[in-house]
């Protein structure tokens, strides 16, 4: 798709993700590399537990499909060959501050002046305005920046991160997301732009909308291992089984209360409850379980009943019923179990790269999706160092071939998208089109309206159809038109808006469109040039395809529950729907892709998604160590495997912490310094490795003397020393956050219920095209006339008949 394409990737760690998936969709990507090789090349674990700059699972997570050069940017010599190349690219990736680009000469003015075509993204921890644009940072200090880490983790112990850096890898994914937005824009006007990509704001997509909590008047959710709090009471989704650990997602309400009445039906069948139990009213189980009418003791107690039960099955006997019974349960996957995975096997999503230094093949999360008309193929693993550079170096290329009219303008102008999204991971793609410049009209109807619309928070913590920020944060800027799709009226009049739109998105399970008649086959013989993409839990395919369900399952069946925790608990899991925050930007990314092919040849096409398949990709390291090493990865709280201390400590303050490192010996030394309590003196933390071996110790004496300090005090002191370290942010911190208010990441619109609301703005900002963003979110029916009128042009009479049917809401 993207052959043409020359992308100079100068990221590492996990922003490296976003030069992966440009290679992913074909794009030639050259990772430029010091002499001594990308960071990672030098992290463990490697492959055999042989140290080795080629061996690192660490960097064959995020570089495969590279090519390597070596340059040596601390000459002139070596900023001279890198400009020269950057003069023929298309796409420039760094993870620079811009003080350190400037200093090299190789910032986007510099770059631009030689090349106007280059669109070039820049990854930094909070962004490149705002007073914490240079702090100091690790991926645990943003991920406690982001409100992320407050809502993960047991109620009675530290805030917690997943066991596998996730942070930059958001960053990475929203970098190639918005270089290929850029790259559209660039198709008309022939000009580049920077984009400037902040990890912190990247990450607060995992938060779900809740860190709008403080800002629409509601109560700030808290952490809950393994599940959530609605009021006072824990509502658990992981409980132990035979030979591991479930999800079940225990909630109430329509239409999940349903599948919660059909497990209980499985457990009365097997004499694990009694009839009272089994006869509870579970979809309305939820008010009077916060109203207090059912105490927390009796709440613990049905909880206590379903892992009994639990425990007498395995995770294959329950993942079973999730299809024989259509209950909510999955297992919480390990590394081998994703590669013993008869779904993923069927669908041959492990792609083998052969790795000719080592003689051997190894499996790799395989593409991301899967596209019916440019069908994503893997061409080399992970290079070698500097495996490329005399390649490289020794061809020449042409500058980007582009023209345009030197207008900027929104890169999705004039796109048209019909949405039949709901909950969160399919409006999460459509909120982004919207966010630049498409016309988004989306699909809804009071008979099955969306489960997002009772979502905390509430305005002013009141329920209602019309005052969820968790609705309303990711569907602004859209249009709403009530139809009820259960009728045939309004099955044709959805094929009609078809005729109208470029893009189809939806996210029901993968019978749901053919049901309406509005599967791709339907509507690519009435559109050809159709863009279509379908995002469900497992995929189109395959023996799992008809699992229905949400996020949770998602989270677990790709393996983050299970790498979420601490090492002597159950795992904790992250918070809630995890997969329906990664697979958005894999998501957006083929779909632009899609429309890049189209716009070159006319071919429309299908993007069949999975989300727990595409989200595997933010756990590559995991698969890797089960299938080169044998070795299962597992949960080790806040530590890092590769210093100490790295950890989340108290301060002072109700539930009040702070997330700190020390990734090297300078930042030790500043940290010891700071302290003042002679820890660098002691025998025990005197060397990297010792503390890696005291680590209990260290963090031990690291929480003794935060406790009795305040989180603002320990931020301002340790970064003037270049320690990274955050708090771990609450929904009011983030409101009060000043390089959040810099980037203009909060915004006040004006609802039509609830009045002036804050939601959140696009999580990039380009330097040329920004987001435009005035339009709160629609309430259901908002855009009938819009979408009768001026989209199908019917008239009165035969608006009227097709409210008589039942057809428009």
């Amino acid at each position: 798709m993207l052959s043409r394409l020359r992308v100079l990737d100068l990221t590492d760690g996990g922003a490296g993700i976003g030069g992966q998936m440009l290679a992913d969709l074909g794009a030639d990507v050259v990772l430029v590399e010091p002499p001594g090789g990308a960071a990672t090349r030098h992290l463990g674990p490697f492959a055999n537990d042989v140290p080795g700059p080629d061996r690192s699972l660490a960097f064959w997570s995020v570089h495969r499909g590279k090519r390597s050069l070596v340059l040596d940017l601390d000459t002139e010599a070596g900023r001279d060959a890198l400009r020269q190349r950057a003069a023929s690219a298309d796409v420039w990736l760094d993870a620079w501050l811009p003080e350190e680009r400037e200093a090299r000469g190789l910032d986007y003015d510099t770059l631009a002046a030689r090349n106007p075509a280059l669109v070039h993204a820049s990854i930094t921890p909070f962004g490149e305005v705002g007073p914490k644009a240079a702090w100091a940072a690790t991926d645990l200090t943003v991920t406690a920046a982001s409100q992320v880490m407050w809502l993960t983790g047991d109620e009675d112990r530290a805030p917690l991160t997943c066991s596998i850096p996730q942070a930059f890898l958001h960053a990475g994914g929203e970098a190639a997301m918005g270089a290929l937005l850029a790259l559209a824009e660039r198709e008309r006007s022939g000009l580049g732009q920077h984009i400037d990509v902040s990890a912190q704001t990247a990450m607060m997509i995992a938060t779900q909308s809740t860190l709008l909590s403080h800002g629409w008047g509601d109560r700030q959710m808290n952490r809950v291992g393994g599940g959530l709090k609605v009021g006072d009471a824990r509502l658990r989704f992981v409980y132990a089984c035979r030979d591991g650990y479930v999800n079940l997602t225990f909630l109430f309400g329509a239409p999940i209360g349903l599948a919660t009445a059909r497990f209980f039906e499985w457990m009365y069948e097997e004499g694990a409850c009694s009839r009272e139990l089994r006869d509870t009213d579970w979809m309305a189980y939820g008010g009077p379980l916060v109203a207090g009418t059912i105490s927390l003791e009796e709440h613990e107690k049905v909880m206590e009943t379903i892992e009994a039960f639990t425990r007498t099955k395995t995770k294959a006997e329950l993942y079973a019923a999730a299809f024989e019974r259509k209950v909510l349960v999955v297992p919480l996957s390990d590394g081998k179990d994703l590669l013993a995975s008869k779904q993923l096997a069927e669908r041959e999503f492990w792609t083998p790269l052969r790795h000719a230094d080592l003689g051997e093949d190894v499996p790799y999360p395989g593409p991301f999706a899967k596209m019916s008309r440019t069908p994503i193929a893997y061409h080399r693993p992970p290079p070698r160092l500097g495996e490329h550079t005399d390649e490289v170096l020794g061809e020449a290329r042409e500058p980007p071939d582009v023209t345009g009219d030197g207008q900027s303008r929104l890169p999705l102008e004039g796109l048209r998208v019909l949405d039949f999204t709901w909950v969160f991971a399919g409006p999460a793609v459509t909120r982004v089109l919207a966010d630049y410049g498409a016309t988004v009209l989306r699909l809804e109807s009071s008979t099955a309206a969306d489960a997002l619309r009772v979502g905390q928070p509430f305005k002013d913590g009141v329920p209602g159809n019309e005052r969820s920020a968790n609705y309303a944060n990711v569907n602004a800027g859209k249009r709403n038109f009530g139809l009820n799709l259960r009728t045939p009226e309004a099955r044709e009049l959805a094929l009609r808006l078809v005729d109208w739109a470029d893009v189809v998105v939806e996210n029901y399970s993968p019978k749901a469109m053919t049901q309406f008649g509005l599967d791709y086959e339907t509507l690519a013989a009435r559109k050809p040039g159709l863009v279509m993409l379908s995002s469900c839990l497992s995929g189109q395919t395959g023996p799992e395809r008809t699992l229905a369900g949400y996020g949770t399952m998602g989270a677990a069946l790709a393996g983050f529950g299970f790498v979420t925790g601490w090492p002597d608990r159950p795992p904790a899991a992250p918070f809630l729907a995890y997969t329906d925050y990664v697979a958005p930007r894999f998501a957006t990314a083929a779909l632009l892709a899609a429309l890049d092919h189209r716009r070159r040849t006319g071919e429309g096409q299908h993007i069949d998604l999975s989300q727990s398949e595409c989200s595997i990709h933010y756990l590559t390291p995991a698969v890797l160590e089960a299938a080169v090493n044998g070795h299962v990865l597992t949960a080790h709280g806040n530590a890092s495997p590769h210093y100490a201390p790295s950890g989340v400590y108290p301060v002072v303050g109700d539930d009040r912490w702070i997330a700190i490192a020390a990734p090297d010996e300078e930042t030790w030394q500043a940290l010891s310094d700071q302290a003042g309590r002679g820890w660098a003196s002691d025998a025990r933390f005197a060397t990297a490795e010792a503390r890696l071996a005291n680590r209990e110790a260290l963090d031990g004496a690291i929480g003794a003397w935060t406790a009795g300090e305040r989180d603002a005090s320990l931020e301002e002191r340790l970064q003037a020393r270049g320690v990274p370290v955050h708090r771990v942010a609450s929904s009011e911190d983030g409101f009060a956050d000043e390089t959040l208010a810099a980037r203009g990441h909060f915004v006040t619109l004006e609802h039509r219920v609830v009045g002036p609301v804050p939601y959140e703005h696009s999580r990039m900002r380009f330097s040329r095209t920004p987001a435009v963003f005035d339009r709160p979110s629609p309430m259901l029916g908002q855009d009938n006339d819009y979408a009768l009128h001026e989209v199908l042009g019917l008239s009165d009479d035969e608006i009227t008949e097709l409210v008589i049917a039942g057809a428009i809401e």
